[in-house]
């Protein structure tokens, strides 16, 4: 599907306007890759003072869209086959575009163009496309793992509902459950995906160990030695300090959003 770039600017818009549908541009480059979308174009475009009105209410849509689209073909996937045994094979070429281009959103936190934290960004971008790359995608045996679905699950909701939130906020009209639902959903949500992950990596494991994958051993003309299962025990073990981090920062943010007048301008 194309999308067709209007560079011609019809209307001038105030530094707030232009700034929010920045935003939305922004959004829509980092939530979906699998249009036929230039980057560095759809990125000059975003950092221009002008815009076209008409273009912007669609572009805000598109970030929702796909990972919905990812939804639904895990949905049909699973009714079809009535197993989700094979369920990330059949998906795994979307899931990977879309996870690997969320980089950019830790380079528009890095660079100030999305007010947000860079570290809360860079952590939960990070893991993800660690467990797509170097977990799913690696170690096959462990594919059809009942925890691999559990944390495909809960990305797709979570994407879907927060993309969802965003598109509506930036249209200045924001139905309260998409509100209610973005700062309620995360509190089964997230620690159902940090389960999903961390039982992914404890399943593979034995498979880690058995083949030596990734790993350096001594001797080598590096004179460098790893072990790649011991890495995933300490990846596993750093879930303890950086997830209360980031469940108590969106329950801060929960907080302000509904139980007070706040204006939310951050990307959670």
């Amino acid at each position: 599907m194309a999308y067709k770039h209007n560079f011609g600017w019809h209307t001038r818009c105030t530094a707030q306007q232009c700034n929010d549908r920045a935003k939305a541009k922004l959004i829509a480059v980092s939530g979906h890759m699998g249009m036929c979308i230039n980057p560095a174009l759809y990125l000059i475009g975003s950092l221009n003072c002008e815009t076209s009105c008409n273009n912007s209410v669609e572009e805000r849509q598109y970030g929702h869209r796909r990972w919905l689209v990812l939804g639904i073909a895990m949905v049909r996937f699973c009714v079809q086959k009535g197993t989700h045994r094979g369920l990330f094979r059949n998906v795994q070429r979307t899931l990977k575009f879309f996870q690997t281009f969320a980089l950019l959103e830790v380079v528009h936190c890095a660079v100030g163009i999305v007010r947000t934290s860079v570290l809360v960004t860079g952590v939960q971008v990070s893991s993800r496309i660690f467990m797509v790359w170097f977990i799913a995608h690696s170690i096959k045996q462990i594919q059809n793992e009942e925890s691999v679905v559990l944390f495909l699950v809960v990305w797709t909701v979570t994407e879907i509902t927060r993309y969802s939130f965003y598109t509506f906020n930036l249209l200045n009209h924001l139905p309260y459950f998409i509100k209610w639902a973005r700062y309620n959903f995360f509190i089964v949500l997230y620690p159902a995906g940090v389960a999903g992950e961390l039982l992914t990596i404890y399943a593979a494991l034995p498979y880690v160990k058995k083949t030596g994958m990734f790993s350096l051993r001594l001797p080598n003309k590096y004179n460098v030695s790893f072990d790649y299962y011991y890495f995933l025990i300490i990846v596993m073990f750093s879930y303890v300090p950086l997830f209360p981090q980031l469940y108590f920062h969106m329950l801060r943010q929960r907080r302000r959003v509904l139980h007070g007048e706040v204006v939310v301008a951050k990307d959670d």
